[in-house]
């Protein structure tokens, strides 16, 4: 008679992704993927047509003012969305936070695509316009606030990193989604003056299509992604009596610490995208004189490494642990990102080689960006099942604040160098903020989702 070998058991943390955890994973990507195609709706679609919403003869610094304004409100609604949802999907689960939120972005969305014109309702065109941009900006704050939690907590301890850099990795293919659907109509469609076709209805077809994935999104979430059981079961033995989790957060030292820590890092982070990402269509275009085709095409390219790259670092910070990738990468962006950013910029004013010279942007892109891959996961280890959505939704966002005001201290720096350089000083700025916040962090790689708290 033969003994049955004895089976083994997989090693502890090596659990596989389950069915529900991979549903939870994708749901949160392609969440996050729609957020940030929102988010640049004004940047690539209504950019074009902005005149639309705009009386004649208005002076070029109110042109610029009304469209940095356009975008700067929902900038301004995310940090609040991510408060006031963290404390809803801490309280009322993950799940039914996520689709409130998704529900009234969508909404958001599909109302400013039918929005008249200044032609039709003079300035209340505009003012609902940037009523609706702050409105949505707060359901988009809501919607990663409770997703990516959920997506977390369902994902077993060994995979964190990577699905954590996957979700994270949404935002080059956003901005990559929503410039293959604008840039066919600016190429097709007339946008010169304010009866042309894309200025009266081409621009409102990208706000469609956003509005008809948040209702994708909201259909598969309903119908696909369960509650979070880890956010279940701390919920089903807490006190209903206890304050509210913002409260709790920053009442408890160690929780408040670690959000001062977060806060201090992900600035830092933040700060690189708006030096490194954000100005550099209107510097390559505006300032170097590069053609607006060949920039856009050479950005898209250099997203699509971007995402790579975050697949990549959320390898590193699995294997080798979050804080101490995201203190090397601050490190990185400090030698790496600005040097290459500074060639970049120095080859070009000199009429120097356009491909070699969006190589070394690439360069710089990756090494100041792809942190957010291990970002995303380390913020969400940081903090108490009880607390989580909130940490994680303040640290991430109300980060963003004194980073979006990077346009105003470009204007400051150049009193004292060429403006084309001055998203260098705040490179270094970005490396310096990243390395010590990570620095003075803690290790979260092991964190286990279902003791903590």
């Amino acid at each position: 008679m033969s003994t049955p070998l004895p089976q083994r058991s997989a090693p502890p943390g090596s659990e596989p992704m389950t069915p529900r955890s991979r549903k939870a994973a994708r749901a949160a990507f392609f969440g996050f993927a729609v957020d940030y195609y929102d988010i640049y709706l004004p940047v690539v679609a209504l950019a074009p047509a902005i005149g639309y919403f705009q009386p004649p003869g208005l002076s070029p610094v109110a042109v610029t003012t009304l469209f940095y304004l356009t975008f700067a409100v929902t900038l301004i609604g995310r940090p609040v969305g991510s408060i006031i949802f963290g404390g809803i999907s801490d309280r009322i689960g993950r799940r039914r936070a996520t689709l409130i939120a998704v529900a009234g972005f969508t909404v958001s969305t599909l109302l400013m695509a039918a929005l008249p014109g200044y032609a039709q309702w003079g300035y209340g065109g505009i003012a609902l316009l940037l009523v609706l941009r702050l409105v949505g900006g707060i359901f988009m704050g809501g919607e990663y606030t409770s997703a990516n939690p959920l997506a977390l907590e369902s994902c077993p301890k060994a995979k964190r990193g990577i699905v954590g850099a996957l979700i994270a990795g949404a935002y080059p293919i956003g901005y990559i989604a929503i410039s293959l659907v604008t840039l066919p109509m600016l190429a097709l469609l007339p946008r010169a003056g304010a009866d042309s076709a894309y200025q009266v209805w081409g621009w409102r077809i990208p706000f469609v299509v956003g509005g008809l994935l948040g209702v994708v999104f909201f259909v598969y979430f309903y119908r696909s992604i369960a509650e979070s059981e880890v956010w279940r079961d701390k919920v089903a033995s807490a006190d209903a009596q206890q304050p509210t989790p913002v409260r709790r957060l920053l009442r408890d030292k160690d929780s408040r610490r670690r959000l001062l820590q977060a806060l201090l890092l992900m600035t830092g982070l933040w700060l690189a995208v708006q030096s490194v990402i954000s100005p550099v269509t209107g510097l390559l275009i505006s300032e170097l004189k590069q053609d607006a085709n060949a920039v856009t095409v050479a950005l898209l390219l250099a997203n699509v490494v971007l995402f790579l790259g975050y697949l990549y670092f959320g390898h590193l910070g699995q294997r080798h642990g979050r804080r101490r990738v995201l203190m090397w990468s601050g490190v990185g962006t400090l030698v790496i990102s600005v040097l290459a950013f500074t060639a970049m910029i120095g080859l070009l004013r000199t009429g120097g080689d356009f491909a070699l010279a969006m190589v070394l942007y690439t360069v710089a892109l990756v090494v100041a960006i792809s942190p957010f891959g291990v970002a995303t996961v380390y913020l969400l280890e940081a903090f108490p099942t009880e607390v989580r959505a909130s940490g994680y939704g303040i640290a991430y966002s109300v980060s963003l604040v004194l980073p979006s005001f990077y346009s105003v201290y470009m204007l400051g720096l150049a009193e004292f160098l060429p403006y084309a350089y001055t998203p260098v000083v705040l490179i270094v700025l970005s490396g310096v903020l990243t390395t010590v916040g990570a620095a003075i962090g803690v290790e979260t790689k092991d964190v286990d989702f279902a003791r903590s708290g």
